[in-house]
């Protein structure tokens, strides 16, 4: 086993989360909270669980921005969460904590982007974008985005483990997650699109009216 593997916590048991040194700048007390993603990730138990919550909290709102921006956020959610996750895990001397969730927020909206997607241009609201979030088919998907993104967070088949295992510093801490994220898109599209294919009675349901 590596220094590497040897750094991170055991994630099957509960663990607190490494304080904030008391000497931190202002700078450093916002990245560590933006890490801690708000706070979702404090939990001691399954923060990654809750910290993926919180992405899905703050990421529908944001969908209904558009796909464009939030396309646009997505992607700078990643380049950003490297630097964030990267000094976060020099804050609290452990390379990648599990209440490090800025890298779940950032892989949960990658699995939503084929949603914000379809929503934007499929199945537009144009007269008033927040009216996606009035529709059932809206919120009947969300789960599945959330779900499909944890099974390949926590179960990590190739190439997310190798990332995992093999990158250091804040690209490692995000590129796992940044890869479950596409992974998991992916996986849900395919499963939208087989049910909007093969399951025509029950397009009265997912399709907005």
């Amino acid at each position: 086993m590596t220094d590497h593997d040897l750094s991170k916590p055991d994630i099957r048991k509960a663990n607190d989360c490494p304080p904030l040194p008391v000497n931190a700048s202002v700078l450093d007390r916002t990245v560590y909270w933006l890490g801690i993603g708000l706070g979702s990730g404090l939990p001691r138990r399954a923060p990654g669980t809750w910290g993926t919550a919180g992405g899905l909290i703050v990421g529908v709102p944001l969908i209904s921005l558009g796909f464009i921006p939030f396309l646009a956020l997505t992607i700078f959610s990643c380049l950003i969460g490297v630097w964030i996750c990267g000094r976060t895990s020099d804050l609290m001397q452990v390379h990648d904590d599990p209440h490090i969730v800025w890298d779940e927020w950032a892989g949960m909206w990658i699995t939503l982007l084929p949603l914000s997607y379809i929503f934007s241009y499929v199945f537009p609201t144009p007269e008033d974008p927040l009216l996606m979030l009035l529709q059932p088919m809206f919120w009947g998907w969300l789960p599945t985005a959330f779900i499909l993104f944890r099974v390949f967070d926590i179960l990590k088949p190739p190439p997310i483990g190798w990332a995992d295992k093999k990158v250091a510093g804040g690209l490692g801490v995000m590129l796992d997650d940044i890869i479950a994220g596409v992974m998991a898109a992916v996986v849900w599209l395919v499963i939208f699109i087989s049910v909007m294919t093969f399951v025509p009675d029950s397009l009265p349901l997912l399709v907005p009216q």
